[in-house]
């Protein structure tokens, strides 16, 4: 009974369920990424490629003719018309109408989103709202324990913990949350910088990289301009560059080395980095790992300086 109330009240690009203005539940038809993790293991192997594509390329189904998705693709326009009618629709095109939906809801403005999180809270009292949050919040988290690779992870903590310099780059309301990562590895690791507020600080940074920096960027939807040009800088010159960010088809992604995709549903009108803080405290405790003795002498240090400022209260 607990894990169908998690997957109820579980939010998604276009809800399987969602609760209604008064506090119970409406469902809905299931979602294109239900439906194929549903019927992936009994597919052909040419429908399989079909549904990968399909789960990878939102945006390109949403958009892009049939002709033009089958040529990206290298699959027949057929298979993709197959697989639609396999996975319960009645053809291509409301396979795709449906994904167009659910680009359309993911990208809407935060003005939408919050009229839809009125109408929805009206009535509803704290402990509703707190559940609903808690329950979208934990659902992220379990997904990113499946959708992280531990290999490649590792494989991104060991190119920052061996960089000469890393910067940190996330604007908008990755801003804060970039700030916190830096905050946390400045503790035991001096040769972090925090850039990407403004582009005075982050022009004359990014034009000092080499082979043996990383560029460390985090970018959710709607995705910062400046953000993205920093790692197309970076990853021309040749720097490592890791994103986290919270969609396949990010504009981020393409100047990855290493790329981590991270949930944010969430009821509220802004996307959640619940998810997102769990993976930079992970990448934190595995980049302490590498540091060693040395990093424990050099948080002690900073402890003893910080006690000799009179910086925390004391009563």
């Amino acid at each position: 009974m607990k894990h169908l109330f998690q997957k109820l009240t579980r939010w998604k690009t276009i809800e399987t369920f969602s609760f209604s203005i008064h506090g119970g539940f409406v469902i809905h038809s299931a979602t294109i990424e239900d439906r194929i993790n549903g019927a992936y293991t009994g597919l052909s192997g040419k429908l399989q490629v079909a549904a990968k594509y399909v789960a990878d390329n939102p945006v390109d189904i949403a958009t892009r003719s049939l002709r033009a998705v089958a040529a990206s693709s290298g699959v027949s326009p057929a298979t993709f018309s197959r697989l639609a009618r396999v996975l319960g629709y009645a053809d291509y095109e409301q396979m795709r109408e449906e994904g167009r939906e659910a680009v359309e809801r993911k990208i809407s403005p935060f003005s939408e989103r919050a009229h839809v999180l009125l109408e929805t809270t009206s009535g509803q009292g704290a402990s509703t709202v707190l559940q609903r949050q808690a329950m979208a919040c934990r659902s992220n988290i379990e997904e990113l324990q499946s959708a992280i690779d531990p290999d490649r992870l590792s494989a991104a903590v060991d190119k920052l913990h061996a960089a000469r310099t890393v910067l940190l780059v996330g604007a908008m309301g990755s801003a804060g949350i970039i700030d916190y990562f830096g905050y946390m590895a400045h503790w035991f690791k001096a040769n972090w910088k925090t850039v990407g507020r403004n582009g005075t600080e982050l022009s004359p940074a990014l034009s000092r990289l080499g082979s043996d920096d990383v560029v460390f960027a985090l970018a959710k939807s709607p995705y910062a301009r400046r953000t993205v040009a920093a790692l197309k800088v970076a990853h021309e010159a040749g720097a490592t560059t890791i994103v986290i960010t919270d969609s396949r088809t990010s504009p981020a992604l393409q100047f990855s080395d290493f790329g981590f995709v991270t949930p944010t549903e969430s009821p509220q009108f802004f996307s959640s980095y619940a998810a997102t803080l769990v993976l930079m405290e992970a990448i934190i405790s595995l980049l302490l790992a590498r540091v060693g003795p040395e990093a424990e002498a050099m948080i002690r240090s900073a402890e003893i300086q910080i006690d000799g400022l009179g910086e925390n209260w004391t009563s």
